[in-house]
């Protein structure tokens, strides 16, 4: 979620010239179209060298509720905010990467020079297509291991939407390769690919004008929308997560790092907005739950549901992100950056999960399936459910743990918590 930026405490990385040093020198090394001594250097939202914990707790929350929604997404989702508004923890997700990244490469670029800057997100572009292809050999390994013992071996390779792969792994590989074929749940990794290859030209373009990228991207959303713009599959399909829609998102998130946060602060403190926000909620509330019990669907005119549905995820629906807006506000308002309950034990597991996101969400994608094939086979109840949620939330804090003590052991104590990667 956007992090709520208080005015104070918050300073310019660098108000003069972009890329001068701590003695106000100019790095001669600094080249490419965004020269550092040509660009001034945006207001970032964070300050150079701060870490922003509530970004980490936030997105270790995204990472738990996406684990949770896979492994039991008929009983434990009532545990996440899936089943409490239109939308849920892709949005999260994807609003913190974009934050995230524009902060991380977004200094790069405008310290080091558009090339500099651009080569490291396409070393971070090389990275997460990587772990995707890993976590893919993983996944089909697993499947093929459950496929091998199950009872109902066809159940698995139509729910995970692997039957071409199974049926002519040779023919599928080059779809693969090519991010076009996905087992169910593998979306968000390739989604991401394709909007940090667009985190330069979002950098060029707030060169021009600080709100022009948020301009572009809410006209190209427009343009989605009304031409269906979409990227196609293997075998003429869709992408689950349209990344011509997502942007939107993405960008937004992006825009905010960049300075927009600050210029959000007197619209999200003032109480009419937040009661807005807190009444829209509510509405999203009811609407949601008539999807469960069908008899509070007589409340909802006609009218109002021809104007609301359907309420499309694929393309990122207007309501989904006005949802994630007012979620916002109204989380905001009690998660100050100096709310005390960030140095609470109980949020450390969310926000080292949060630190190692890439290696998290992959490794919670391959432990939700072998978590899902159990449940299913043992036809397990509600109890069965949460000792299995809670056992992959437990694996993946041991896992996140294990790497801040790998960091702390090979590079020292101090500099560990700065090494962690943005997803």
């Amino acid at each position: 979620m956007m992090p709520r930026i208080d005015q104070a405490g918050f300073a310019s990385i660098a108000d003069g010239v972009a890329g001068a040093s701590a003695t106000g020198k100019v790095d001669p090394v600094a080249t490419g179209i965004l020269s550092a001594s040509a660009v001034s250097m945006p207001l970032f939202v964070v300050a150079s060298g701060k870490r922003e914990l509530r970004l980490d707790l936030f997105r270790g929350l995204a990472l738990w509720m996406i684990y949770i929604d896979h492994v039991s997404p008929d009983h434990l989702t009532w545990l996440t905010i899936r089943n409490y508004g239109f939308s849920d923890a892709a949005e999260l997700f994807i609003f913190i990467s974009g934050f995230t990244a524009a902060l991380v490469y977004g200094r790069a670029t405008f310290e080091s020079g558009f090339v500099i800057g651009t080569a490291r997100v396409l070393r971070r572009i090389w990275q997460i297509y990587t772990a995707h292809l890993l976590l893919f050999l993983v996944l089909m390994a697993e499947i093929a291991c459950v496929v091998a013992v199950s009872n109902k071996p066809s159940f698995y390779i139509h729910e995970m939407e692997v039957a071409d792969f199974f049926g002519d792994p040779g023919a599928v590989m080059i779809p693969t390769l090519l991010l076009r074929f996905r087992p169910l749940n593998m979306d968000v990794l390739p989604l991401y690919i394709v909007l940090m290859a667009f985190l330069p030209l979002v950098f060029l373009l707030a060169r021009l004008h600080r709100d022009l990228p948020l301009a572009a991207s809410i006209l190209f959303y427009i343009l989605t929308i009304r031409y269906d713009l979409h990227l196609s599959t293997y075998r003429d399909g869709f992408w689950s997560f349209n990344p011509c829609a997502w942007q939107l998102l993405f960008v937004f998130g992006a825009w905010c790092a960049l300075g927009g946060g600050r210029r959000l602060i007197a619209i999200l403190d003032t109480r009419l907005t937040f009661w807005l926000a807190v009444a829209y909620l509510c509405a999203a509330l009811f609407v949601t739950f008539t999807w469960h019990f069908p008899r509070l669907e007589g409340f909802i005119p006609a009218w109002l549901s021809r104007v609301i549905y359907p309420i499309n995820k694929t393309d990122f629906d207007i309501l989904r992100l006005a949802h994630f807006l007012a979620l916002t506000v109204v989380v905001l308002r009690f998660v100050r950056n100096d709310w005390a309950g960030l140095k609470s034990p109980f949020a450390r597991p969310l926000i080292l999960c949060g630190q190692y996101s890439l290696q998290i969400f992959a490794l919670g994608v391959a432990l939700s399936f072998a978590g899902y094939a159990l449940l299913m086979e043992l036809d397990a109840g509600a109890a069965l459910h949460f000792i299995v949620g809670v056992a992959g939330l437990l694996v993946m804090y041991c896992v996140a743990q294990t790497f801040t003590w790998y960091k702390w052991a090979t590079v020292g104590s101090e500099s560990a918590p700065m090494l962690s990667r943005t997803l």
